[in-house]
């Protein structure tokens, strides 16, 4: 490390811990890694937790004259969040959010999920304006810098528009909340100049009147190219400039601290439709008449990007009969209530009367059709990403053209396409904006390629900025990727005001240089990622980062994103044959493979779908393969195996009456640091042994049949040794069924029976195989070859059978198979107390969150799902053998459980042995709760 930024990192340990100061170039490579296909390494990766902190750290790099770039989610695609000096990202301290108004008004730190910020405000009907397709990943910190929108946010929902106020801080430490008068009254004394400045400016603006006209037209379109330049012409208070600057200025301005919306309706009724038409020019004719029809999404798609999705799974049937001068509309309308929401159908369709459409799925509120519709268009972007070449990467650019000239515009960037040999590219986008976005595949690795790309951006810069006078960069923000254009689009007047708005605010450069104003006119071509062929697993990875917000080892060590980098970098050394004197390997040992729970929760959120955790189980197969044949004789001898857990299990116990549960914690601390960590990790609420064993339940008369599988887990642990209802899983599971007159019946060989997942969790997949094997052709055999369901008492097993069955059998887990075979046979009365509810990884896998909440409110009059815990980190026996991974994952737990709250349910018995650890209450099966709340 360079001495400066050593300096550096000294003083900033003064009032940092050491621990938020990231200075391991393996590591800084991992969390230096963005969405976009730009890479910069860091010399440090700093986690500052509050605004103090931020100012501190402004101060010392502007005494080193090192400059720093702010990052939030890391989602955005034009390179705006990587640096190669100091990367700033943020702890989960920002989450805070205050609803104002009666939800008229939210106020947000920059840590806030998009998706989150809609959770809060969904209860007063209200939403914020910027809707991104990200938004289930990307930060408010990110969604106001960038300026971000979306489909049905269109200009006038953005986070300009809809800006209440917002508190930040400035490149030299000076603080401004403009929505608190004693704030800007100091302020005011503080910088005059700036203040004076962006008067000066506005004014200057303002006499211009060409200038003026351009600035107009540009934002009559969605624009994110530059500064948001009409902040001088909409306002007059220095204050409201200063403010809506900072919208979309990516970070080089100064860092937001708390940003407040003024929200949006979030109407309840919704309907889709899909419209297909002959040819480009009739569809933008549809789009500029509905354009004046009361719709909230338009969404264009052109032919090539139909065939794209043609033969995935779900699609209509005619897509596929499409030949590629077709075109189609996706259109949405909100409405308040349903005859709203009807008469705004009638509406719109009447609109687009004169356009004769070749085919159509009509207006529709049918959820599952409208998931199909709205599954044509968010599939486009992954069928690109799913057929490049290994090596490549994909780009997603947005445009966009005067919805006036959209049919033309649609033509001439086609061309483009077969002028350049894009011939995978598609068209997509928010048409009503008339924001465009197309999607190619690049490589990068040769010059040939790269002047391919800079020649088709010239392009593309000429098509948009100068001949049809559009915006180079509608919603994903200027960042690098479109910074050497800025001037070709805004003019040179335009460009001159822009940096002149950026000497006022940070005279030094000291932020997230390079960025929105880059005199390198081949800044764009410089620098660029490269995505080397590593596991055909991961090799469609494009690091988008969507993964990251329910990955469970986020705040402990990598997230799969940055997984995928570092086992890239790794296998690229390899396959060049470099060996390099540093950490990676071990970084990426312990951080990558040891604690990555596998539990697959980033394949559901990846455009691609991807499940780094098979990639580590790929890995851990190496690792483990000298054990196997002490597996295989586990396997073999299950029973014996689980006799012996008991026996380990008993002997805990016994140990905890003898030495008391703290003595008993001591000596298990003193053998695992011994042992460096060896011994598994012991925890109070560890059970003994379960005694219980589970017989069948034979009734009188035609009474419904079960198969009932315990697991493993449950068949060996017993109680909870806090819990006053002694009975174990088991117990309380045939106490339902038999409550719910079911006649239950076991599987033969029941205590050597497993599904497989403790040996597929250690990478031994043929061996977790021939168990799950074993298990189906029992349960095929006691459910009279499928004519009686199974149920599975905890949720993973569930799960796992599921994946690898091959017979026809109906496998249930507890929560599915109670609202789908025993609810009705029972009568409820919900219990007068909160719960706490646990969504497991494998019921959100399997589609179960809503389900699991709908039984939970059945049984208890109030049912509490915490936020910001996706997985609880225990997954399987991780939370015996890396403790570490299950405290990070569940950190937010503790805090959000409601005073007078004393229980939690869930559906996983290890999963609830960590959460009963960590909230301080006492979690079990959710049957316990429908035993107590049913008759």
């Amino acid at each position: 490390m360079e001495a400066r930024y050593q300096l550096l990192a000294e003083e900033l340990s003064s009032f940092l811990p050491t621990e938020r100061i990231i200075s391991d170039p393996s590591l800084c490579l991992a969390y230096g890694t963005d969405a976009s296909f730009y890479r910069l390494l860091p010399k440090l990766v700093l986690r500052l937790a509050n605004p103090d902190e931020v100012v501190q750290v402004l101060a010392a790099c502007r005494r080193h004259h090192i400059h720093c770039t702010f990052r939030a989610a890391g989602t955005s695609l034009s390179g705006q969040a990587v640096s190669d000096s100091v990367l700033i990202t943020l702890t989960d301290d920002w989450r805070s959010h205050r609803i104002e108004d009666d939800g008229k008004q939210i106020a947000l730190q920059p840590g806030v999920i998009g998706a989150d910020a809609n959770r809060y405000l969904a209860p007063y009907g209200r939403k914020i304006g910027p809707d991104p397709a990200s938004i289930n990943s990307c930060k408010i910190g990110g969604i106001a810098a960038n300026n971000a929108s979306g489909m049905c946010c269109g200009t006038a929902q953005n986070s300009y528009r809809t800006l209440h106020g917002l508190s930040l801080v400035l490149a030299d430490g000076t603080r401004l909340d403009t929505r608190d008068a004693d704030s800007r009254a100091r302020f005011a004394e503080q910088r005059p100049d700036l203040l004076a400045g962006l008067s000066q400016l506005s004014k200057e603006v303002k006499a211009n009147p060409e200038l003026c006209e351009r600035i107009r037209h540009k934002y009559r379109l969605k624009n994110t190219t530059g500064y948001s330049l009409n902040a001088l012409t909409d306002f007059d208070d220095p204050f409201d400039i200063l403010a809506h600057l900072m919208i979309g200025s990516e970070g080089t301005l100064g860092f937001m601290a708390e940003v407040s919306y003024n929200t949006v309706p979030d109407h309840p009724f919704k309907a889709s439709c899909l419209l297909v038409y002959d040819n480009i020019e009739t569809t933008c004719r549809a789009v500029t008449a509905l354009s004046q029809a009361p719709v909230a999404a338009v969404e264009l798609m052109d032919g090539r990007a139909l065939a794209s999705i043609a033969d995935k799974p779900g699609m209509p049937d005619f897509i596929g009969d499409l030949d590629l001068e077709a075109a189609a509309l996706l259109v949405e309308v909100h409405g308040a209530n349903e005859a709203d929401l009807l008469a705004l159908c009638e509406q719109s369709m009447n609109a687009i009367t004169p356009f004769a459409r070749c085919n159509e799925i009509a207006f529709t509120q049918d959820k599952t059709t409208c998931a199909v519709l709205w599954g044509i268009r968010k599939g486009m972007f992954p069928a690109v990403g799913a057929v490049r070449e290994t090596g490549t990467t994909v780009i997603i650019e947005d445009v966009a053209f005067p919805v006036e000239e959209l049919a033309p515009a649609v033509r001439k960037l086609t061309a483009l396409f077969d002028r350049f040999g894009y011939s995978e590219a598609i068209i997509f986008g928010h048409a009503l904006a008339g924001n465009l976005h197309f999607v190619f595949t690049q490589g990068f690795d040769t010059q040939e390629e790269l002047d391919r790309y800079g020649g088709f951006m010239d392009a593309v810069a000429q098509l948009v900025a100068v001949d049809y006078q559009g915006s180079l960069k509608a919603e994903h923000g200027t960042g690098r990727n479109m910074a050497p254009y800025v001037e070709l689009e805004w003019g040179r007047d335009g460009y001159a005001l822009m940096q002149r708005i950026k000497a006022l605010f940070d005279p030094d450069g000291l932020l997230n240089p390079g960025v929105i104003l880059n005199e390198d006119r081949q800044a764009h071509l410089k620098d660029l990622k490269p995505l080397p062929a590593a596991d055909d697993i991961v090799d469609k990875c494009i690091e988008c980062g969507f993964c990251e917000a329910v990955c469970p080892s986020r705040d402990l060590s990598l997230t799969p994103r940055q997984r995928i980098v570092l086992f890239r970098e790794l296998q690229r050394r390899a396959a060049a044959g470099e060996h390099t004197d540093d950490t990676l390997q071990q970084v990426f040992d312990r951080q990558g493979v040891d604690t990555c729970a596998a539990t697959g929760l980033c394949a559901q959120r990846c455009p691609v779908g991807i499940n780094t955790g098979d990639l580590v189980r790929e890995l851990r197969t190496a690792r483990y393969r000298k054990f196997e044949p002490i597996a295989r004789w586990t396997a073999s001898h299950f029973s014996t195996t689980t006799k012996a857990v008991a026996m380990g299990l008993n002997a805990a116990s016994l140990g905890r009456k003898l030495l008391g549960e703290h003595g008993l914690s001591r000596l298990n601390d003193g053998l695992r640091k011994a042992s460096k960590n060896k011994v598994p990790q012991w925890l109070p609420e560890t059970p003994a042994a379960n005694p219980h064993k589970p017989a069948a339940i034979s009734l009188q008369g035609d009474k419904p049949r079960v198969v009932y599988f315990p697991s493993c887990a449950s068949r060996t642990l017993g109680a909870d040794p806090g819990s006053q209802d002694r009975r174990s899983l088991t117990e309380v599971t045939l106490a339902v069924l038999e409550k719910a007159g079911f006649e239950v019946v076991l599987p033969g060989d029941l205590n050597n029976l497993c599904c497989g997942m403790p040996y597929q969790s250690k990478g031994m997949l043929a061996l977790a195989n021939d168990k799950a094997a074993d298990l189906e052709a029992r349960l095929w055999q006691a459910s009279e070859q499928g004519r009686w369901p199974v149920l599975m008492d905890t949720s993973p097993c569930a799960k796992r059978s599921l994946e690898t069955q091959r017979l026809p059998l109906k496998v249930f887990e507890p929560v599915q198979f109670v609202l789908e075979h025993a609810l009705e046979r029972l009568t409820m009365t919900p219990v007068e107390e909160t719960v706490m509810l646990h969504i497991t990884c494998s019921s959100r896998r399997m589609g179960l969150a809503d389900a699991m909440l709908t039984l939970a409110r059945r049984c208890a009059k109030e049912v509490v799902v915490p936020e910001h815990i996706e997985c609880c980190g225990f997954a399987g026996d991780k939370g015996f053998t890396t403790p570490e991974l299950n405290a990070a994952a569940l950190k937010p737990l503790r805090e959000q459980v409601p005073a007078g709250c004393t229980r939690g349910v869930s559906n996983s018995r290890t999963c609830e042995l960590g959460l009963s650890h960590h909230s301080g209450i006492r979690y079990e099966s959710i049957l316990y709760l429908v035993d107590e709340a049913s008759q």
